[in-house]
């Protein structure tokens, strides 16, 4: 038992040893650049799915390896770690920390919420519609951990209006009304200033509750639930959250961290095609994010509170004092904001031109502003734009800094900006930006020591099977993996395998290399599939069969969704039929 308590504790150093010494055999016995790429390949995938090292740390290890097995030198290497989409990343957390800091984020997200009603099914849906939009921008991690706080507080104040309602009604039936009853945020068990009446389901008495309505206690958070349907409404505004914030991040090209991967190792890949960019990825994710945030939203709807077409159309209804009491919440949150305040206002001005900027850049449809720098075709790119409001950020006035003087009076001695350098640090993700960094080293590496082609030769004879099919097994198989792995560690593990499959079998990449990045997002059966689901689960509310039983559907409603678009929409986009001029043939003598 001690040496196995022994193993317990020392697990992920033995295991980081375990590893190189048993797939050492590879490089030593076949003693070719590829296996000794494979060597590499296989440990640093079997590091990012135990992660028994930190993700970033293992994304280092190119940089060790391969100058070590003569693959590429160690400045071939070092250039590969700070790319194109660095310079991105770091434009869109500047105005994701601008944004965050003057609580632009949270006024979008309620306004949006007070816009569509109280209803509970229209306020599911708003409030995914919001954080949807809000993680289009923000990470999904910040996304989900802003709004949960304000989803939170409605669940609460749902239940103890409706608690408060009942009581109200009780007194009334026994001939005396109590005027001294108000509604608090958050409330578990009201105190009256008269003698208190029980109230089936809901009284003073722990004794005298009522068996149908007993409160129940959630082991986790302590939460208590009045009723059976209490718990499944914050069960379902909990799951919404995660899912939107995840969803929403599927739209624009820097929504996550997925996206840009696919964009930078793609645009590297093949640098004929000019045709992922921010624009024409927002018309090939926008429809689809909208199809599986609005199917994903019945189907919660459906699971835990049942979808009662016409009860949510009616019209003319009169709201309950539980739908009152959920908007007066939401606007007291939004009244706490006060006006809206200068620095908001420049913030959302520079959130607009960077959003034309990028969508104006070379829309595909008609020519962009980058066509007024002809003898530079291709030089300007997201990343200019996002440098370049990234660095306004740093120089426009937020506000002045005074001083007293001896005398007493106040003078104004600097300013300080929307955001300073301490703040944007503390925002940007550098252990992405190393993981990434670690996948385009190993892609790069791929390349070179000839293990991209040799893959690809041996899943050729793949191109037997239908397109479809082979599309819905890469989708199966990335879905499955990242619930299990991060969702950066599959995508960068899976492009430099699946862009030499659709060389091999002659299909234009980007049918498999779009889908499988779209269902790489799809980690929503697990509360450690991605950090959305954990901020989340951390309240309590759920269960992880509920989370498995829900993401399920979702899962499913998201890769079939992600198949319809690739038969309709997105592939009249690409002409996605044939296989492109700007992909690499494949020479006879390559073919196995």
């Amino acid at each position: 038992m001690k040496v196995l308590s022994y193993i317990l504790v020392y697990r992920r150093f033995l295991l980081v040893v375990f590893t190189l010494l048993v797939l050492l055999p590879l490089p030593i016995i076949v003693r070719t650049k590829e296996a000794e790429c494979a060597y590499t390949l296989f440990v640093i995938a079997i590091f990012w799915l135990t992660e028994a090292l930190p993700l970033s740390v293992t994304a280092l290890l190119p940089g060790l390896m391969f100058p070590l097995f003569g693959i590429m030198t160690s400045k071939e290497v070092a250039s590969a770690y700070f790319k194109d989409f660095h310079l991105l990343l770091i434009g869109v957390i500047c105005l994701a920390t601008s944004i965050e800091k003057w609580n632009l984020h949270k006024r979008i997200a309620l306004r949006m919420v007070m816009t569509v009603g109280v209803n509970p099914a229209w306020l599911t849906l708003g409030f995914m519609s919001s954080t949807a939009f809000l993680s289009m921008w923000l990470s999904n991690t910040s996304t989900a951990a802003m709004v949960m706080p304000i989803v939170e507080a409605v669940a609460q104040q749902i239940i103890s209006a409706e608690a408060e309602v009942e009581a109200t009604q009780m007194t009334r039936i026994s001939g005396s009304v109590n005027h001294g009853l108000e509604i608090d945020e958050v409330v578990e068990t009201n105190e009256k200033k008269e003698k208190p009446i029980p109230v089936p389901g809901y009284g003073n008495d722990a004794g005298k509750i009522s068996s149908k309505t007993e409160l129940e206690k959630n082991s986790a958070g302590g939460t208590k639930y009045r009723t059976e349907r209490d718990h499944m409404m914050c069960k379902l505004m909990c799951l919404c959250i995660a899912y939107s914030s995840t969803i929403g991040g599927l739209t624009t090209i820097t929504g996550t961290s997925t996206n840009l991967i696919f964009a930078e190792h793609f645009n590297m890949r093949y640098p004929d095609c000019h045709c992922i960019n921010f624009g024409s990825w927002f018309m090939l994710s926008f429809p689809a994010a909208i199809i599986i945030l609005l199917l994903s939203w019945i189907w919660l709807q459906w699971l835990f509170l049942g979808f009662n077409f016409k009860e949510m159309f009616k019209c003319g209804k009169t709201k309950t004092a539980k739908q009152k009491a959920c908007a007066e919440v939401i606007k007291q949150e939004y009244q706490k904001l006060g006006p809206l305040r200068y620095q908001e206002i420049v913030t959302l001005v520079l959130f607009i031109v960077m959003a034309l900027l990028w969508f104006s850049r070379d829309p595909g449809f008609i020519s962009g502003w980058s066509a007024l720098f002809p003898k530079y075709p291709g030089f300007a790119t997201d990343s200019t734009v996002a440098l370049l409001i990234g660095i306004l950020f740093f120089l426009i006035p937020a506000k002045r800094l005074t001083k007293t003087t001896p005398t007493g009076e106040i003078v104004a001695f600097d300013y300080s900006p929307l955001i300073t350098w301490k703040e944007f640090q503390s925002f940007m993700p550098w252990d992405i930006a190393i993981l990434v960094g670690g996948g385009f080293a190993l892609a790069d590496g791929c390349e070179e020591s000839g293990l991209s082609k040799w893959i690809g030769n041996k899943l050729s004879p793949l191109g037997s099977l239908p397109v479809w099919l082979i599309i819905l097994i890469s989708s199966l198989l990335v879905t499955s993996l990242t619930e299990v792995a991060s969702n950066p560690a599959t995508i960068t593990l899976l492009l430099p395998i699946l862009s030499p499959l659709a060389e091999a079998i002659q299909v234009n990449p980007l049918y498999i290399l779009l889908p499988s990045t779209l269902c790489t997002s799809f980690a929503f059966l697990l509360p450690v599939a991605n950090p959305p689901n954990a901020i989340v689960f951390s309240y309590g509310h759920l269960k992880v069969i509920d989370m498995v039983k829900a993401g399920l559907g979702v899962n499913i409603v998201g890769v079939a969704v992600v198949m319809l678009g690739m038969s309709t929409w997105i592939g009249a986009m690409f002409d996605l039929s044939t296989y492109p001029s700007w992909a690499p043939p494949i020479s006879n003598e390559t073919m196995p």
